[in-house]
């Protein structure tokens, strides 16, 4: 759960969940984490999840399910942060990568070597060790190559077989899923580029979408890989978006 850094505001405020994720974003535009670009994604993002209610939905658990279980069954797993997810969940994706033994890497769309750098310093403050991305041997993905994203690390999202990409845009999204990697997106749009892209796509919000991972990555760990695939095998992730568009409808109507 999300505490607020700067503000005084009883936890039994209605919106206390929501400002504190405000509130930590707009301190990451200050420190160098986050961009005035991704407030504008963020606030796409809550109007979403405000018509889901603020919770984890039915379908929403079904992927958290099927994506650890695409990730503990992985050779090279690795979890892509960029600055809204080192800003709202970096203690959260650090444990998560522990426990999925998985390599994180920083991947930016508004890329300055600032940027990366105060990242990655945030992350070894919650305990982050070997971060890629920093001093990156890099390796072009099948974009432009003046796309933002199209550079990535050897060793890590370049030679992944499946990669958890919270918050990220369609173009790079489609270019992993092209190169035969099983790709797994965080998006509260279930009707994004992203979404659809997705091997697996999880319509919640990262903030509860990375500690639901954690605690099922620590209960499926141990899971014979033959059920790991059963639970792979069995998810279908355009019947989950329809699910998820129509749990957003049917809430949509009753608050009217």
């Amino acid at each position: 759960m999300l505490h607020c850094i700067n503000m005084t505001l009883p936890k039994t405020h209605p919106r206390y969940q929501s400002l504190c994720i405000r509130e930590r974003l707009t301190d990451g535009v200050r420190t160098g984490i986050t961009s005035q670009a991704g407030l504008i994604a963020h606030g796409r993002g809550e109007a979403f999840d405000y018509l889901l209610g603020e919770c984890t939905t039915e379908s929403a658990m079904r992927s958290e399910e099927a994506a650890v279980a695409m990730l503990l069954a992985a050779s090279r797993p690795v979890l892509s942060v960029n600055g809204n997810v080192a800003a709202l969940v970096p203690g959260e994706i650090i444990e998560l990568g522990r426990v999925l033994n998985s390599v994180i890497e920083i991947n930016l769309f508004y890329k300055t070597e600032e940027r990366v750098r105060a990242i990655a310093d945030h992350l070894r403050l919650y305990g982050a060790s070997g971060v890629r991305g920093e001093h990156p041997d890099t390796v072009l993905l099948p974009l432009p190559p003046d796309h933002p994203r199209s550079r990535v690390c050897k060793g890590g999202i370049y030679d992944a077989d499946v990669v958890l990409v919270p918050l990220e845009d369609g173009d790079r999204c489609q270019a992993l899923a092209d190169m035969g990697k099983s790709v797994i997106a965080i998006d509260l749009n279930p009707l994004s580029r992203t979404a659809k892209a997705a091997t697996v796509t999880i319509v919640d919000n990262v903030v509860r979408a990375i500690p639901n991972m954690i605690k099922l990555a620590i209960r499926m760990k141990d899971l014979d890989v033959d059920l790991l695939d059963g639970i792979i095998s069995r998810y279908d992730n355009e019947e989950t978006l329809r699910a998820a568009i129509e749990e957003l409808v049917t809430r949509g109507v009753a608050e009217v």
